[in-house]
């Protein structure tokens, strides 16, 4: 009997070949889709955990501001280095704190010019930021100090100002300030956001204070918290003392944030997870309506080669 039917079957096949051939094609396709689509999502899931963690080693941000909501004020207060100097001195569970500072400007060497980032910080950013020096050095204490018209390079930069020239020693100009290359950092490519990391100028925060922003803010601060230490404890801490510092009562609502990049990580890979689960059950769902017409062709086929009215083929047709 098993046999009988086997042979039905193949000769069915044969019978409808194009019809049967166009069936399978889309099942196939339709499966071969789902699983790429769960393996592409895998895929973007981890590529996102690594690059957050190439951010650095347990990173906590905090930036001015506080999310808007029913009669509450926009007007952000930016900090001062001061800020990030009694983070580092009363929380013993911070290894390393980078005061930041940020501003899109044109970076201009000869003939060439670059719509870049420069970036006001110290050596302190390099160990937050898992960022190393491909070339050259770090900034000296007293350069940091007297704020020196010294400058590190990322690698985007360096192609697009230089070439395939030595960058080092050469001076580049940022509007009003002229500054020597002393450094060219490791490449590390784009990030989750799309943002190409190797773009960028860093300059000492006290060069960028009094040449470029023309004021003593901070836009952020960028925190390593220690190896094995509580990165929650870390968070409340940062909070407690910001809250002392900027003078808010209990009733004030923060006018500043503190995130925890593994939060923002595990957000992100969960966005990312949720978007691939839409699109295979989409997928899937696109299955479910092949199987009806591989049905009514399997039951086309077999009434065709039996004896059965022909009316009712047409209509199953």
């Amino acid at each position: 009997m098993l046999w009988n039917t086997v042979l039905l079957a193949l000769r069915t096949i044969r019978r409808n070949t194009l019809r049967s051939f166009l069936t399978v094609l889309g099942i196939v396709i339709g499966v071969a889709a789902v699983i790429a689509m769960v393996t592409i999502g895998g895929g973007a899931t981890v590529h996102v955990q690594r690059q957050i963690a190439s951010m650095g080693s347990n990173l906590i941000m905090v930036t001015p501001g506080k999310r808007l909501g029913p009669d509450q004020s926009s007007d952000i207060v930016l900090f001062k280095a001061s800020d990030g100097e009694a983070i580092f001195r009363d929380i013993s569970s911070i290894a390393a704190v980078a005061p930041v500072s940020s501003k899109s400007l044109q970076a201009v060497f000869g003939n060439e010019n670059w719509s870049t980032t420069v970036t006001g910080s110290d050596n302190q950013y390099f160990r937050v930021t898992n960022r190393s020096i491909r070339t050259g050095r770090q900034f000296r204490d007293s350069e940091l100090r007297a704020g020196a018209a010294v400058c590190i390079v990322g690698e985007t930069v360096c192609k697009k100002l230089f070439g395939g020239q030595g960058a080092l020693g050469e001076k580049i100009r940022l509007e009003k300030l002229s500054c020597q290359v002393i450094g060219i950092l490791e490449a590390k490519g784009q990030s989750t956001m799309g943002t190409d990391q190797d773009d960028i100028v860093v300059i000492p925060l006290r060069a960028f204070h009094r040449r470029i922003a023309g004021n003593q803010d901070v836009s952020l601060f960028q925190i390593s918290v220690q190896e094995g230490a509580s990165t929650e404890k870390a968070l409340r801490d940062i909070v407690g003392l910001m809250r002392e510092r900027r003078h808010l009562s209990a009733s004030d609502d923060d006018n500043f944030n503190v995130m925890d990049m593994k939060e923002i990580a595990n957000m992100l890979a969960g966005t990312t997870q949720l978007l691939t689960s839409l699109l295979a059950a989409i997928l899937q769902q696109q299955l479910h309506v092949l199987q009806p017409d591989l049905y009514r062709s399997l039951i086309f086929s077999i009434l065709a080669s039996t004896s059965f009215p022909s009316c009712f083929q047409s209509q199953l047709g």
